[in-house]
């Protein structure tokens, strides 16, 4: 795989700032101008995507409310998969002009399919990627049908071991997928952050040749923050206007201010990474001169014997090194030099 992938022109990878995906879920609450609003206040952020999920309850789960289709436990306790899904899903219908107010909002939209009527959806609006989400990394066939569309993808690895993540790479890349990221995750809602083990997130890159990133469901940016030092090149996490909206996804999404300080950190965190260096930068030079160096500090006569009472590792930084005292003292001096003088090996016999 080559060292960066592309998603309509912005370049992916560990030389390019961080990519920021919003994902817009279930945050929609049923309102497709709630949906448009979190659109601009994503792209006002400067998040570079919009996420979607394509499903529908029927698509996704069925009608039935035996124990095991019941929810326990979490943010929706008591409903079953169907009702959950049932409220949660974005319609169908709305697909369309949410691509079209991202055209025209100028971001990138594209989005999770669950099913091979979703792909074909999302394939008729020519999506720029896929995304597969955790639950889904087991799906197998799903991943190959969506790598055969030959677009860039997104893959999740929440709840995943090493051997799932490995063979949904494997099926990705054995039916066309040229350009992946895998996202690691941890599929809590929300999730501690002390669970999320962020060192993952280099260890898929080295173990799997792949470029990784971070799906974070954790409240607040720290931990999507410090996954850029560990080589995130790409961060998603679910976006909403208001955390106590009431929605399925947004007591553990971000708000958009919070977002907008996604964006800047992240960024600033990749900056920050840079490259190996032990020379001086810019920043640095013009404070060379605060350094310690040797000056004279009681006046010296030519002739004189140098001892420490003439000469000190004061600030500023214009005389000899520190490390040239030890050579200065019991010298000759070979000239007058006066008190407040930076020491130089021209002083001495």
């Amino acid at each position: 795989m080559k060292n960066y992938i592309e998603i309509d022109g912005r370049k992916i990878g560990h030389d390019y700032a961080p990519y920021i995906i919003a994902e817009l879920s279930a945050n929609h609450n049923g309102d497709i101008n709630r949906a448009f609003q979190i659109m601009e206040e994503a792209k006002k952020a400067g998040a570079d995507a919009i996420k979607l999920q394509t499903y529908t309850h029927e698509t996704i789960t069925m009608d039935c409310d035996s124990e095991e289709f019941q929810i326990h436990g979490g943010l929706w306790d008591g409903q079953t998969l169907y009702e959950l899904y049932k409220s949660a899903h974005m319609p169908w219908e709305w697909h369309k002009p949410l691509f079209d107010k991202a055209k025209e909002l100028d971001i990138t939209i594209f989005s999770s399919p669950f099913d091979f009527t979703a792909v074909d959806l999302l394939e008729s609006l020519d999506a720029s990627a896929y995304k597969i989400a955790s639950f889904e990394v087991i799906d197998l066939p799903l991943i190959k049908r969506v790598a055969q569309t030959g677009k860039p993808m997104i893959i999740s690895t929440g709840m995943a071991n090493e051997q799932e993540i490995e063979d949904a790479i494997n099926t990705a890349k054995e039916n066309g997928c040229r350009e992946l990221v895998v996202l690691h995750c941890v599929s809590g809602y929300p999730a501690p952050a002390d669970q999320y083990n962020l060192r993952t997130v280099e260890d898929i890159a080295n173990r799997f040749n792949v470029l990784s990133g971070l799906s974070d469901h954790t409240i607040d940016n720290a931990t999507a923050v410090a996954s850029v030092a560990l080589g995130a090149c790409l961060i998603e996490k679910h976006v909403t206007m208001d955390r106590n909206g009431g929605g399925a996804d947004d007591s553990f999404s971000l708000e958009p201010h919070e977002l907008q300080a996604l964006c800047k950190d992240t960024k600033t965190a990749w900056q920050a990474l840079g490259r190996v260096n032990y020379e001086r930068t810019d920043a640095e030079k013009g404070n060379v001169k605060f350094r310690r160096s040797l000056y004279v500090v009681s006046d010296i006569k030519a002739g004189d014997i140098i001892t420490a009472e003439h000469v000190k590792s004061i600030r500023p930084g214009f005389g000899l090194p520190p490390k040239e005292l030890e050579n200065v003292i019991g010298k000759v001096a070979s000239c007058d030099v006066p008190r407040g003088t930076a020491m130089s090996k021209d002083f001495l016999k």
